[in-house]
């Protein structure tokens, strides 16, 4: 069995966001480890039904195995996979969010943006 608290972090494949998500979610939540889930775009393509589901799927599991208690979705700026405004991000991230919520999986949820300085804020 896993020890030490953790949060899960669903968010893009782009290795320059990893660090700043996981080092925010782990001040913020105050956890130790973030278990991460990624998806080139994620924010764009979380509600896609091919995805979705997966995508679900391995959040159950950092929630069952790990006792996360708080999901958070990302989109971040020079989105290789999802080339739109901070503005469609936003609108992306926020139906991500509204679609994890949507699973009835009894944690927290929140959606976050990286700017192009890898600054994290709360949508």
């Amino acid at each position: 069995m896993a020890t030490g608290t953790f949060a899960t972090s669903v968010s893009c494949i782009d290795g320059r966001i990893q660090g700043p998500v996981s080092e925010w979610i782990r001040e913020k939540y105050n956890v130790d480890y973030v278990d991460t889930i990624t998806e080139p775009g994620l924010d764009k393509r979380i509600s896609a039904p091919e995805t979705a589901e997966a995508l679900r799927k391995k959040v159950v599991i950092s929630i069952k195995a790990h006792k996360s208690k708080t999901v958070i979705v990302s989109g971040h700026a020079d989105c290789a996979a999802n080339p739109v405004s901070a503005e469609e991000h936003a609108k992306d991230i926020a139906e991500g969010v509204r679609l994890v919520k949507s699973w009835d999986l009894g944690v927290k949820v929140e959606g976050i943006w990286v700017d192009d300085g890898r600054n994290v804020s709360l949508i």
